[in-house]
């Protein structure tokens, strides 16, 4: 009946959900516990995948950017960050001084040594724990940076950036 010549397409199959897939098995369109279909959790455009320690990062890089802007010669200058002060490491004070009840630093100036450039390190947990919002963190990881640019370049924090100390 049905000649390779025929106008008329073979019929289609009926309408709804596709056949088995390549497994025998139908595919799949809610989660095993009928709860819905699974898939991202927000658009790809919002930031959910960015962590607090990456966060953090971008605050130290961004204040150390404003202020490249007014003093170039921090282009030099590497901007690391640490998650706490260990004592010894880095000419950081030892044990007695964290146990006598001495501040934790927020953040330190390391002199260059040989090839390594000039390095100002934040501590990020000390940071974290004294800020309740991204807001606070922002400006006090602005002061920090702007007090160990100050101590590089031996002047006053309030040189260094006039709106140091300004909320």
């Amino acid at each position: 009946m049905d000649s390779p010549d025929s106008p008329v397409p073979p019929p289609a199959g009926p309408p709804g959900p596709p056949g088995p897939g390549p497994l025998g098995r139908r595919p799949r369109h809610r989660d095993r516990h009928g709860r819905g279909m699974r898939g991202p959790i927000a658009p790809p455009q919002v930031p959910l995948s960015v962590s607090r320690a990456e966060a953090f990062v971008d605050l130290v890089h961004d204040s150390a950017e404003r202020l490249e802007r007014r003093w170039p010669q921090l282009a030099s200058v590497d901007f690391v960050v640490r998650e706490v002060p260990v004592p010894g490491e880095d000419g950081e004070p030892g044990e007695a001084l964290f146990l006598d009840g001495g501040s934790v630093p927020l953040g330190r100036y390391v002199a260059a040594r040989g090839d390594e450039p000039d390095r100002i390190v934040i501590y990020r947990r000390p940071v974290e724990i004294r800020t309740k919002n991204r807001d606070d963190r922002a400006l006090l990881v602005h002061e920090v940076v702007v007090e160990q640019v100050a101590e590089l370049l031996g002047l006053a924090p309030e040189s260094v950036d006039p709106r140091y100390g300004q909320d």
